[in-house]
């Protein structure tokens, strides 16, 4: 059997910064409607909120822990691109709320954009060998090692992570908050897959 073909320097590098991209304009609009998420990034927005902090600072140093399993578990290419990414997303993060802003943005539509968005980032590095670190890396490894799939395992992470949001947000943010990682869980658990995506 032909072994598929690798994606190329070229490739991964647009993907790479085509996700980070798309998720840093998601985050550009879940924190103008003052949503909260799933993932190390929605631990990393709870942080920003309540501290005041940036978002990308916070969302940087939350990953650093995560690099020696990635590393340990998924190797070094995989560890190399996603800390790439995170720090990709992190310096985005800073500067394109000076170019990008909303007149209007309705919570249920911007709800289903932002899963959208952040759904296809996270699908374009999924596919490019990286992640946004965190529990993405926690996801793959045991989508790969047992074929539970990742977007599951966030979804659980999520459902204890929005416990926690109840507590310094109004129930209805929380709610709209919700529906955005629900359908960004269910665009990763439908679209990553590996039986028919095989190009690495």
């Amino acid at each position: 059997m032909t072994r598929p073909p690798r994606h190329t320097l070229t490739e991964d590098a647009q993907a790479l910064a085509y996700g980070a991209g798309m998720a840093a304009f998601g985050i550009v609009m879940l924190t103008h409607l003052g949503f909260v998420t799933g993932q190390t990034a929605g631990l990393a927005v709870l942080i920003s909120y309540v501290t005041g902090w940036g978002f990308g600072p916070v969302f940087f140093a939350i990953n650093l822990p995560f690099y020696w399993l990635g590393y340990r578990r998924m190797g070094l290419a995989f560890t190399v691109k996603t800390f790439l990414a995170v720090a990709a997303l992190s310096g985005l993060s800073m500067v394109l709320p000076d170019y990008v802003s909303f007149a209007s943005l309705h919570p249920a539509v911007g709800a289903v954009l932002i899963g959208f968005v952040s759904g296809s980032a996270l699908l374009a590095l999924f596919r490019h060998g990286a992640s946004l670190g965190g529990i993405g890396i926690l996801g793959l490894y045991l989508q790969d090692r047992t074929g539970f799939r990742a977007g599951w395992t966030q979804m659980i992470f999520d459902a204890c992570l929005f416990s926690v949001a109840l507590l310094i947000r109004d129930w209805q943010t929380v709610a709209w908050s919700a529906l955005g990682a629900l359908v960004l869980n269910v665009v990763i658990a439908i679209n990553h897959r590996r039986d028919r995506y095989i190009a690495t």
